[in-house]
């Protein structure tokens, strides 16, 4: 899920150990989240330091959401999301509801204001392991997804690859690509994901994913990730599929999106917004040692 604009965001700091530290392994709808609290230290980890943390035994993750101190009055937390190969993402839906479960946790918020370099996020506790974020508007122009050049219709991109039907491109902070097909069982996304992935249409990469409608509010999705590769869940994703369905006509404006980790309802509601709703679970929580980081 590289964003380059989320890396020329990111603030330069110079390189201090996170060995000492405490981290937390977490999971949204099987999304494997890792959570590493830097409010107050003023640094955020080098691109190395996220590569190390997914080589360590037990802490092999899809995102790491590092929170820095609020950037406005009223926020939570500001979070630096990486990738396993240390490319920076400007939006993680499941990761999101990770920390504001972390966040709350220890305050007892209900409500709770985070930000990303993509904008800020607002997120509900539904109940005692349920969040509900605000994604903000869909955004469906070439440019903003974006794409390497005009197209006439973004919710019908032909890529003209591995016998895929037309792509749906939606960016979602992030840029997607949802090929909607009878059985997504039919097609190796492990196999075929990094081509898509790097396609010279997508000039940041992109999320790349199969979506199957079962009916007017369910849809089977599987996800390739980019940065990161095939994940049991990717809440943006999600997101971007119900956006793409609805569009086509093919859902209604919610539905629930079954991933291999779990189920996410996502809801396109009447002023645009996107409202991701979702699980999470603690696994657990180390220190980090500098063990880790020596290799």
């Amino acid at each position: 899920m590289t964003d380059l604009s989320a890396a020329a965001a990111a603030p330069e700091t110079p390189h201090r150990s996170l060995a000492g530290r405490e981290i937390f392994k977490m999971n949204g709808a099987g999304n494997e989240i890792l959570v590493l609290d830097l409010r107050g230290a003023g640094f955020l980890p080098a691109a190395e330091d996220a590569q190390a943390l997914a080589r360590a035994p037990g802490l092999a993750y899809d995102q790491l959401m590092v929170l820095s101190d609020p950037q406005a009055p009223g926020q939570d937390a500001f979070m630096t999301i990486y990738n396993q190969d240390g490319s920076l993402s400007a939006s993680c839906g499941n990761g999101t509801r990770c920390v504001a479960h972390y966040l709350a946790a220890r305050s007892g918020a209900h409500n709770l204001q985070l930000a990303t370099s993509a904008g800020p996020l607002a997120v509900r506790r539904e109940g005692p392991l349920s969040y509900s974020v605000d994604m903000g508007p869909p955004r469906l122009g070439w440019r903003d997804i974006p794409l390497a050049h005009e197209v006439a219709d973004t919710g019908a991109v032909e890529l003209e690859k591995f016998g895929l039907p037309a792509a749906s491109c939606v960016s979602m902070g992030n840029p997607h690509a949802i090929f909607f097909v009878p059985s997504i069982e039919a097609y190796d996304l492990a196999a075929i994901g990094p081509a898509l992935e790097h396609d010279p249409l997508f000039p940041q990469r992109a999320n790349i994913s199969l979506a199957q409608v079962l009916s007017r509010d369910a849809i089977r999705l599987k996800v390739w990730e980019r940065g990161t590769g095939l994940t049991l869940a990717c809440g943006t994703a999600a997101c971007a599929t119900l956006v793409a369905a609805a569009r086509a006509g093919l859902t209604e404006r919610r539905a629930t999106i079954s991933l291999p980790g779990g189920d996410l309802v996502v809801e396109w509601r009447a002023d645009d917004h996107i409202v991701m709703t979702g699980p999470v679970e603690v696994e657990f929580s180390r220190r980090l040692t500098p063990e880790i980081f020596a290799t």
